[in-house]
């Protein structure tokens, strides 16, 4: 990101800050008594284009490293589970944790107690950023092996992995940030140096990975460093905004470690954070199953799992809404509104994942020609988009409900799902292809059995009236 650019973003965002917290009081009233609907797709709009943005991000620097061949590719998808890992993690298990903890203090009318997580959450932040980067650089590149990555593949997830991690801590700084101003309301600020951030990493990434004139080409390590640049950047803006500026929660300089504050983060953060890790283990241990079936099998699975997790950062930008207006609604003790609240983000989620699921489902060509044009890639992806896509749905309207439940901070039947999603998918594809000598078809079908699991697991209890019980 240049130098005038984020001058640029500097100068407006404090500005935006301010306005945001002299309507704090309003926005509040209205995820309480408003009508929901309208409400909830006001405080979605911005995370929406934040992650249609990131999808973009995404999906363009995939293309760029399919020029490198599928070596590089399969080298990306190895360790695109574990980025994703920490990613899903900081935004959405302990993410969603902070930005609930401080949605249900400012419902409650606790403006200091907000004021004192945000400090803590940074704490905690940087705690998990530092565990994150050594964990990964003691066995990172043992983990892709034991996935089937070899030769050269195994080389450029190695690379590709430990310079991404080399900077975890600025990814869980970030993400921590963003999730302090959303569970105030306010959606627009990270929004804004998000978007801003994804146009110059656009421009960065293509010329460090493919070279362009003095700037020599570094091929995968390119798009690591280019991620890495706007992260720092964006961490710098946001921190500089809840610290000295105008945030409806701000960050105090002098404020003492009390461990009761880190109790009401990691208390729904660690759950939620086990959520995030059940979540990508099985992701991990699939792509283990999907290994012995030749690299351009990973590659092609690759592509598909990535769509998948697009599904979730789909999900992702309704349902920072729904734990801020969820969380709202249960710190002022309105349980059945919060529940509406939540039954309705999940048709919404529902019908958008089912949608697009449906669509790549009857035609992979339109997601799959984007990355490669390798025969045994596109078959492997293939069979995926027929077989799993479908259950996207189902899977969207879950994940929405998982988001409503940090909301509450009622997150243990989330985790018993997604742990029987996680015995389902592993187990029935272990099951079949080793002792039934299944193929690529069975696992799929047992990745897809899972998802519907995970989401069932999730409804049900909510259904069933356990956010009223005590």
């Amino acid at each position: 990101m240049s130098v005038a650019s984020t001058t640029a973003i500097a100068g407006i965002l404090p500005s935006a800050a301010a306005d945001a917290a002299q309507e704090m009081a309003p926005r509040t009233r209205a995820m309480l008594d408003g009508p929901i609907v309208p409400v909830l797709l006001r405080l979605a709009a911005p995370n929406f284009i934040v992650m249609a943005t990131q999808i973009v991000v995404g999906v363009v620097e995939t293309y760029f490293v399919g020029w490198l061949g599928a070596d590089a590719l399969a080298g990306v998808s190895l360790a695109f589970p574990l980025l994703m890992l920490m990613q899903t993690m900081a935004a959405g298990g302990v993410g969603g944790s902070v930005a609930s903890t401080i949605a249900r203090a400012l419902g409650g009318g606790e403006r200091d107690k907000a004021d004192a997580l945000a400090f803590h959450a940074l704490l905690i932040a940087l705690g998990f950023g530092l565990v994150f980067m050594i964990a990964e650089l003691i066995g990172g590149r043992a983990l892709f092996r034991a996935m089937g990555g070899t030769g050269d593949a195994l080389a450029i997830a190695s690379m590709y992995a430990a310079i991404l991690f080399g900077g975890a801590p600025l990814f869980w700084l970030f993400n921590i940030l963003a999730s302090i101003l959303r569970g105030a309301g306010v959606m627009v600020l990270p929004a804004a140096v998000s978007i801003a951030g994804a146009v110059v990493t656009l421009t960065i990434s293509p010329a460090l990975i493919v070279g362009l004139g003095p700037i020599p080409k570094l091929g995968v390590p390119g798009a690591a460093c280019a991620m890495l640049g706007f992260y720092a950047v964006a961490s710098t803006v946001l921190g500089g905004v809840l610290l000295f500026g105008g945030a409806p929660v701000r960050l105090r300089r002098a404020v003492r470690v009390q461990w009761s504050m880190l109790g009401d983060i990691l208390r729904v953060g660690l759950p939620g954070a086990m959520i995030t890790l059940l979540t990508n283990t099985t992701v991990l241990l699939l792509t283990g199953l999907v290994g012995p079936f030749g690299t351009k099998a990973i590659a092609g699975y690759g592509m598909g799992a990535r769509l998948e997790y697009i599904q979730i950062s789909i999900v992702f930008g309704l349902g920072t809404a729904l734990v801020t207006m969820v969380g709202t609604n249960f710190g002022a003790g309105n349980i059945r509104r919060a529940e509406r609240v939540a039954w309705t983000g999940a048709a919404f989620a529902g019908c958008l994942t089912g949608t697009i699921g449906m669509i790549f489902a009857v035609d992979p060509h339109l997601w799959l020609d984007t990355f490669s044009e390798d025969p045994a890639v596109f078959d492997a992806g293939m069979r995926y988009l027929r077989i799993v896509a479908p259950a996207y749905g189902i899977y969207g309207a879950g994940l929405a409900l998982y988001f409503s439940s940090l909301g509450t901070g009622r997150v243990l039947w989330a985790v018993a799902s997604s742990i029987l999603r996680l015995v389902v998918a592993v187990g029935a594809g272990s099951v079949a292809v080793r002792f039934f000598g299944g193929g690529l078809d069975s696992v799929y079908l047992a990745m897809a059995a899972g998802l519907v699991v995970l989401a069932c697991g999730t409804a049900l209890p909510i259904a069933l009236g356990s956010w009223r019980r005590r």
